[in-house]
């Protein structure tokens, strides 16, 4: 199977190659330097000399090192050969993929590029070329009006599924009853902000150039990340004239941290305190490993991307308190985005969307925004035919 860029589709024996690695990357080398470091510690407390463990000690973690590196190569020549069931074959393996991608996607687009995945249009699990015929068959009913759908961090196009046997339903059913059609993506969390915005912003204007029939209005809707990797390509198509532009109306984001999330801040600063000491320093490793979208989760965009003139901003908020004046409101949001980032207001900076419009979830988390009935109400007003 191949997907519509001509990236071959990650199999199951490509994720078991990348775990041995892993495994061997962080799991024996972390064990052993610690392990190391603290008897050194222990000697040295006890003036005593440990030569021959350490020697000992070296040796078997360099003989699992060797096993694991070995597996690795293995299992990876195995899946180069078309081997094996592929991820996208079960909603488990797409997320799976999703999830490392948030976490090293840089790298996994570096050195392993069957398991990096690439933006594309989803439909039923498998992506959808930006070829009119292919975009005519997974979208049979297609309308006027597209709204797209674009998740957060280390997650997938089924994240917007969540709680659907509760509620009955999803974003995306909500926006077919109003009569747009929901077009799902998914991206490489793991890359930087800016170039999954150009990524998308080149999606766009191939979306629109094929859609079946002529685009009349366009809808964005970013949950958390891809509400920044929305802006993103806003930036872009603000630097040129671009076709899916003269159509976009309305931009949706979902506890996006358009000032930062304090969380990304906060891993940084763990990781710097544990490299300070040789015992925990492997742990800080650990920590340094995270992706350049992760890293840039820590400041958000801020005021160097303006809103595009004559779009309607419409901002989504969170806070695990009822009031989000509350102390505990104020400190952690919906547990990893603010209010005040989400809203893209701050007392030191300019407000970023003026006029935009804004609603507050109360007692609600951060991943509770993929479905929230208070959601549905506001995209039938922002969206309804009267719009």
């Amino acid at each position: 199977m191949t997907v519509s860029s001509g990236h071959t589709a990650p199999r199951l024996l490509d994720a078991a190659s990348l775990l041995a690695e892993v495994a061997d990357d962080l799991l024996v080398r972390t064990v052993r330097d610690t392990h190391l470091a603290w008897a050194d510690r222990m000697h040295g407390l006890l003036r005593t000399r440990g030569p021959r463990r350490h020697a000992i000690a070296s040796g078997v973690y360099a003989g699992l090192g060797a096993g694991l590196r070995a597996a690795s190569w293995g299992l990876g020549a195995l899946a180069a050969r078309e081997v094996g069931p592929h991820l996208d074959d079960t909603r488990h393996g797409r997320n799976l993929c999703s999830a490392v991608n948030g976490l090293i996607g840089d790298r996994l687009a570096r050195e392993r590029p069957r398991l990096a995945v690439p933006l594309a249009v989803r439909r039923e699990g498998r992506d959808v070329p930006l070829h009119r015929d292919a975009l005519a068959t997974a979208f049979p009913q297609a309308t006027g009006r597209v709204a797209v759908l674009l998740h957060g961090l280390s997650e997938s196009e089924s994240a917007f599924d969540r709680h659907r046997d509760l509620l009955g339903t999803s974003y995306a059913e909500t926006l077919a009853d109003l009569g747009w059609t929901p077009v799902l993506l998914r991206a490489n969390t793991g890359l930087a902000l800016r170039e999954n915005g150009v990524a998308l912003a080149s999606l766009l204007d191939g979306l629109v150039a094929a859609w079946p029939v002529e685009v009349e209005r366009l809808t964005l809707i970013g949950h958390s990340q891809g509400g920044l990797v929305i802006r993103a390509a806003c930036g872009v198509a603000g630097d040129s004239d671009r076709p899916w532009t003269e159509r976009l109306t309305d931009v949706v984001t979902l506890g996006t941290p358009h000032l930062g999330a304090p969380l990304a801040a906060q891993v940084g600063a763990g990781a710097r305190v544990l490299g300070r000491f040789p015992e925990s320093a492997a742990l800080g490793r650990i920590l340094d490993q995270r992706s350049v979208g992760v890293l840039d989760l820590v400041d958000g965009l801020g005021e160097e991307v303006p809103p595009l003139p004559g779009v309607r901003y419409r901002l989504v908020a969170a806070t695990l308190t009822r009031s989000p004046h509350h102390p505990v409101g104020r400190l952690v949001g919906d547990l990893l985005v603010r209010q005040p980032s989400a809203y893209g207001r701050s007392r030191c900076r300019p407000e970023l969307f003026p006029g935009a419009d804004e609603v507050h979830l109360p007692r609600t988390g951060h991943l509770d925004l993929l479905n929230h009935p208070d959601v549905h109400a506001a995209l039938r007003r922002w969206l309804g035919e009267a719009a």
